[in-house]
C-alpha cells in the first residue's frame, strides 16, 4: 500500500496533469483518494490543480470534518463522500470539466453509442445525471442514481465525475471519456457515428470479463435481427433472451394487420 504521502504526491501528479490537458481552469476540479473507510486525502479549494503541493492537501473525514491540514475543503467534497458512501469498491475519485465531455453535458447529450473498443470495454455509455446547484446536497443527489452501475458520469451543465480503484484509474477513465467525447464529436460533424455491431460489442464485453477489470459497467443491451434475438447481457456474461419464433411473428403481423384494416373499413 502506498504511504500516505505517495498518495499526496500522485494527487499533484494527477493534478498537473489535468491543468496541462485542459481538463480543468483556474481553480477548478478536485480530487480525492481515500484512506481507510474513514479517512480520505482531497485537493483543497482555491487552489490551481496545476500548481499544488503537497503540503496544500488535506485529509478529511467521512463527515467532511477536517483531520489534518490547514487549508479549507473543497465545496464538492459532498459528491465525492456520497461516492464514497455508496461504492465501497472506490479506492478514488476525479472531478473535472474536460471541454468536449463537458459539451455534451450542456448540450443534455448523454455518450451512449458504441464506437470504440477502449469505450465499450471500461466505460459503457455515459449518462447525465441532471443539474444540482455547487456545494448542495443536490449533486450528491443527482449522482446517486448511476453509482451502481457506472465509473463515469456527466454532470448536466457542469463537468464529469470518474471514479476507479485507484487515482490512476479515475484518472485514466476522464482521459477515456474526454477522448471518447472528441471522437464522437467529429464523427458527428462527417456524418454521424457508425456504431459497432451487437456481436461485435458483446465481443468486448467477454474481454473485459476475461481480464477481471474492475469497477462498474453499465453492461449492454442489443438486438441482434438476424437471429430474431433480443439480448441484454450483463457484465458477468449473463443474459436475458426472448426468441421470437415464426408462429408468433406471423401472429404478430396478423393481429396489426387487422387492427390496421379495421381502423380503414368503409362503412
Amino acid at each position: 500500500m502506498n504511504s500516505e504521502f505517495k498518495i499526496k504526491q500522485d494527487i499533484c501528479e494527477i493534478g498537473r496533469r489535468m491543468y496541462e490537458k485542459n481538463f480543468v481552469a483556474a481553480n477548478d476540479g478536485n480530487i480525492t483518494v481515500k484512506v481507510n473507510d474513514n479517512e480520505f486525502w482531497a485537493t483543497p479549494t482555491g487552489v490551481s490543480k496545476g500548481f499544488m503541493t503537497p503540503d496544500m492537501l488535506i485529509k478529511v473525514n467521512m463527515e467532511g470534518k477536517v483531520l489534518e491540514g490547514t487549508w479549507k475543503p473543497s465545496s464538492e467534497l459532498k459528491m465525492h463522500l456520497r461516492v464514497y458512501k455508496e461504492r465501497p469498491d472506490v479506492g478514488a475519485v476525479v472531478h473535472a470539466h474536460p471541454p468536449t465531455a463537458t459539451g455534451f453535458a450542456v448540450a443534455g447529450i448523454p455518450l451512449n453509442k458504441y464506437i470504440m473498443p477502449e469505450a465499450v470495454i471500461f466505460l459503457g455509455s455515459v449518462p447525465i445525471a441532471e443539474y444540482g446547484t455547487p456545494s448542495t446536497d443536490e449533486v450528491p443527489n443527482a449522482i446517486s442514481k448511476y453509482l451502481q452501475t457506472h465509473d463515469a458520469i456527466l454532470l448536466q451543465n457542469h463537468g464529469a465525475l470518474t471514479v476507479g480503484q485507484d487515482l490512476f484509474s479515475a484518472y485514466f477513465k476522464m482521459e477515456t471519456l474526454e477522448f471518447y467525447a472528441r471522437v464522437s464529436l467529429i464523427a458527428r460533424q462527417l456524418g454521424g457515428e457508425k456504431e459497432l455491431s451487437p456481436d461485435q460489442v458483446e465481443k468486448l464485453m467477454e474481454i473485459r470479463k476475461k481480464f477481471n477489470i474492475p469497477g462498474r459497467h453499465p453492461g449492454y443491451k442489443g438486438c441482434l435481427p438476424e437471429k430474431n434475438t433480443c439480448k441484454s447481457k450483463n457484465e458477468d456474461g449473463t443474459d436475458m433472451e426472448k426468441d421470437i419464433n415464426k408462429s408468433e411473428m406471423i401472429e404478430i403481423i396478423t393481429k396489426v394487420t387487422k387492427r390496421l384494416l379495421d381502423q380503414y373499413k368503409v362503412n
